[in-house]
Order: C-alpha cells, then structure tokens, then sequence
C-alpha cells in the first residue's frame, strides 16, 4: 500500500530537515569562544584539516559530540513520547509526567552509585544505562497496569500513579544522595537536572543506535498505532495481537527512556509537547507522526541547548531547566483544553 502524505506534510518536512541541519551547525558555532558560521561549516568537510588545531580541537572534542548527543536524545524522548500517547490512546501522556522519567533517573542513580564503588570498567559503565531501563520498564508496567482497565485508559489514574512514582523516586534518590560521597552527589544533582556536557562517543554510538532503531520500529508498527486509536476492541477485530503490541511498545519506551536518561540525565517535556506539534502539522496518522517527531524532538532539544548555552554565558544552565520553561506553559494550555472540551 503506497503512503499518501498530506501536502502540507509533503512541503514542511523537506523544510525542516534543512532547518535541522541550520541549527546544528549553530550549535557547533554557539559556546564561550565563538566559532562562526564558515569555521563551523568547514570543521564538517574534508578540509577541516585547514583549520587551526585549537579550533579543530573544539570542535571535534565538544562541540561534535555534544550536538549529535543532542539530537539523538531529542529524537529518542519525542518517538517514546509519540509511543506513549498512542499506547494510552491520551495526548496527556508523557514520561516525566507520569513517573516513567522518574524511575528511570532512580534507575540511573543506582548506576551511578555503583560506579562509585567499584573500578571504572565497562561492566560498571553499562550498569547506568541498564539500571535506566528497568527502572523505566517498572515504571512503565506499574502505571499501565494502574490506569488501565477493562473500560480503557484512565487520564486521572495514570496521572495519579505518575505522582505516587515521582515522589517515591525522589525519596530513594534521596537515600541515595545521603549515602553518595561529595563526587557522586554532585554527578546525580547535575545529572537529574538534564545535561548534555560531557558527551563521548560511546553515548553518541548507544544513543544513536537505539534513535534508529526505535524510530524504525515505530514507524513499521504506525498500521497497529493507527488501529489501537479507534479502540483496544476495534483494533483486535482488524487482526492485531493487543497484548503483543502492548507488550513491545511498552518494552522499546522504556528501552528508549532507559538510554536517554542514561546519557543525559532528566529532560522533561520533550515528548508531551513535540508529538503535539507534529499532530498539528501532520495529523494523527503514525506513519508521518512519528518520523516527524523525530526530526521535531531533534530539533528542539538542540535549540534548547542553544538557549541553555547563551542566556547565562559565560555560564551555561542545565538544558532540563529550559525544556521544563518551554514545555511547562505548553502543558497548562493543554489542560485548559481539554477542560473545556469536558465543560463541552
């Protein structure tokens, strides 16, 4: 079956990659020594070698790295966002708000304790990713199994079971912090406020790999998403395995948001407002939203970083504060929505 795109769709995704690509080469431009537009130009091509080395170095060493961890991360909390929505069939789910981000940054406390006791190996590096993953992936079954019933997904109940996440989440990282010694507590405190410093190239590698593949998997499961929007009966009635469905959806969010928050700490608000944005641009259709929220989420979290670099420079703020900026007023108009559509 040919894919039929919405012009509008058709004429603003072209855009927006090229836009995309605009705003990483800011992004390498943008910092305490600035680079300039050409230099940031030319540090992407086969003549960078003219470059001098201190600049080369910059770029190659901290600006690089931390762009392509930005978009990657980006991408990854939009699709997890797209999945989330699509799978409690709400446009209100989202994993900081309902305590998925939570217990994966519990998860990737614990990692970083760990890293704190024993010899910095690769077995003690991947324990803060896979400590993410499961603390998302039990956050994830907890809140589903809570919201969902034989009626369908409840809104309220989910959001309530995210609270009762969050603050038990915050309590043990509370723990976790009175026992951490001066480097650790540190290393959480700015890790749970979102942060993209420090990027190496094993992040770039597990973030970009699990990018793709979540996005491919989303996008070859945008059929099912699209029938599990009409209803959980209407879609079984079309042949699809409910359970089965949910059970992957459920597994490659939390895998996602595992990896995310892993490499960069808590970013909220990400996945709430991007895959909003894409619907109004695209629809509801999953075979353009979530590739669209991928290049959105890439998009914006970048900018965010821009942002988080230059209002206070020299000084750079954790990009978690700017998103929760951004995204915080964007989640209060979405409530007053859909009060009024209840009031309606």
């Amino acid at each position: 079956m040919s894919l039929q795109i919405h012009h509008p769709y058709q004429r603003l995704f072209p855009a927006l990659l090229v836009l995309l690509l605009a705003v990483s080469v800011a992004s390498i431009a943008v910092g305490q020594w600035q680079l300039g537009w050409l230099v940031s130009l030319q540090s992407l091509t086969p003549w960078q070698d003219q470059l001098e080395p201190h600049v080369l170095a910059i770029v190659q060493q901290v600006r690089l790295p931390r762009t392509l961890l930005c978009l990657f991360v980006g991408a990854l909390l939009a699709v997890c966002g797209a999945l989330m929505q699509g799978l409690f069939r709400n446009p209100l789910a989202d994993p900081g708000i309902i305590g998925v981000s939570g217990g994966a940054s519990l998860g990737g406390a614990l990692g970083l304790l760990l890293l704190s006791f024993g010899s910095i190996n690769l077995a003690f590096q991947l324990s803060v990713p896979l400590f993410a993953f499961l603390g998302a992936l039990l956050a994830t079954l907890f809140v589903y199994r809570i919201g969902t019933t034989v009626m369908g997904t409840s809104v309220t109940v989910m959001l309530l079971a995210g609270i009762a996440i969050s603050a038990l989440s915050g309590a043990a990282l509370g723990m976790i912090n009175y026992v951490a010694d001066n480097q650790t507590l540190r290393d959480i405190a700015l890790w749970s406020m979102g942060s993209l410093t420090g990027a190496s190239w094993g992040q770039i590698g597990l973030t970009g790999v699990a990018a793709v593949v979540l996005t491919v998997l989303a996008y070859c499961r945008a059929h099912q998403l699209n029938a599990l929007l009409l209803g959980e009966n209407e879609a079984a009635y079309l042949g699809i395995d409910i359970h089965r469905l949910k059970r992957l959806l459920i597994i490659a969010t939390a895998a996602g948001m595992g990896v995310s928050v892993s490499a960069a700490g808590l970013i909220g608000f990400i996945g709430l407002v991007v895959p909003h944005i894409g619907r109004l641009i695209a629809g509801p259709d999953h075979r353009m939203l979530i590739p669209l929220s991928a290049v959105l989420g890439a998009l914006l979290l970048t900018l965010a970083d821009i942002i988080a670099r230059v209002i206070v420079a020299p000084a750079e703020l954790p990009v978690g504060i700017i998103t929760a900026l951004m995204g915080a007023p964007f989640f209060i108009w979405l409530l007053i929505q859909q009060r009024q559509t209840m009031v309606h």
